[in-house]
């Protein structure tokens, strides 16, 4: 198996020599650099298979670097961040960040997490193609469509739409789902998920705008539907 990549944008260098040291240890290849500036051309470089990348970075900070990196390249991006408020948290996955870790963490836990997301992009057994409607995933290739036209997906908004598709009107409750599209148990932060929902929805959107697809089940959840 090809060792996986992992950029490290840390700005801290105990932390990011500590977060080197557990991921290679872990089987993994690691690359760091300190400043934001210089995030987004190490991706384009290296194209590496996931990326860490601190909020608060000398040069240009993580939110905009999230931004510019999704501008062209959908690999995994997990967060981390000193600040725990809920809009930090919601303004990260909205320009496509796919997880968070908050210092202090454990390092292992970062190791975790990032086993968790990889999971989910190359998942270890054969996938079968799911559809519902105009709603397509090819899920060994990874690719979404609407009406045939591709959905430029973060990560986890394909694992997201995966998981609705796969069981069309039933109804996921926003910890199931979180549970399902992170990879691992967590506290229920379902405002996660409705920033994931969110965002589905505009992108389906753009391709079948009078049709609305993932319906909103007050105090349970989400489902998947579609009317012909």
């Amino acid at each position: 198996m090809t060792q996986r990549h992992i950029l490290i944008i840390e700005d801290e260098a105990k932390i990011a020599a500590l977060l080197k040291e557990y991921l290679e240890k872990s089987g993994y290849r690691a690359t760091i650099s300190g400043r934001g500036d210089q995030a987004v051309a190490l991706v384009r470089k290296n194209s590496p298979d996931l990326m860490l990348l601190d909020l608060m970075l000398p040069g240009m900070d993580g939110m905009t670097v999230c931004r510019e990196v999704r501008k062209f390249s959908t690999i995994p991006i997990i967060m981390i961040t000193a600040k725990v408020e809920e809009i930090d948290r919601l303004l990260g996955l909205e320009v496509g960040a796919d997880d968070y870790i908050c210092k202090p963490f454990s390092p292992r836990e970062v190791v975790a997490r990032i086993k968790a997301v990889l999971r989910r992009i190359h998942p270890e057994s054969t996938e079968k193609n799911l559809a519902i409607g105009p709603i397509a995933l090819d899920e060994t290739g990874y690719v979404a469509t609407a009406n045939g036209k591709a959905l430029d997906l973060t990560p986890s908004e394909f694992k997201l739409l995966q998981v609705l598709v796969s069981q069309p009107g039933r109804v996921f409750s926003r910890d199931e789902l979180l549970a399902r599209v992170q990879g691992y148990d967590c506290d229920g932060y379902d405002r996660t998920i409705d920033s994931h929902i969110k965002n589905l929805r505009k992108k389906i959107a753009i391709h079948l705008p009078d049709q609305e697809i993932i319906t909103t089940i007050y105090g349970l959840g989400y489902k998947m539907s579609y009317r012909h």
